[in-house]
């Protein structure tokens, strides 16, 4: 996993621009892994594995921290602006499927803000990742 200073330092480099697309409804650039961050066993890409995480711990981290947790929740508060609407037509196929388990992962996590529910029910459908879910019970 990068270390959370990465995350911070990737995000500082497309954070107007993750706020207006996701404003807009419309992803067009890339930065899916540091912004919506799923497990790392997800990731296909060794960018997908360097900003996995490895499970609710670091989760639970990459929340209470003071700029990633409250970014996140922004990210996902913008994405329920646009209830209603495919999020495959707003991220594309595959980063809303990132989306998902990112939201599945981060709504585990004792605490969390109800956004993370919220996306998931909102906008798709009440879906969940299964193997998010599954790899958080072990």
């Amino acid at each position: 996993m990068a270390e959370l200073s990465e995350f911070v330092a990737a995000q500082e480099r497309c954070w107007p621009e993750v706020v207006s697309e996701l404003t807009a409804g419309a992803k067009r650039t890339h930065w899916i892994w540091w912004v919506f961050p799923q497990l790392a066993v997800l990731g296909r890409s060794q960018r997908a594995t360097h900003f996995g995480l490895s499970g609710l711990d670091e989760a639970a981290h990459y929340l209470a921290h003071p700029v990633l947790g409250p970014r996140l929740e922004t990210a996902a508060s913008l994405l329920l602006r646009h209830r209603g609407h495919d999020p495959e037509d707003m991220l594309g196929s595959v980063d809303a499927l990132k989306v998902r388990s990112s939201m599945t992962l981060f709504e585990a996590v004792p605490g969390a803000s109800e956004c993370f529910a919220g996306v998931l029910d909102e906008m798709y459908g009440g879906s969940r990742c299964d193997t998010t879910r599954a790899h958080v019970r072990r």
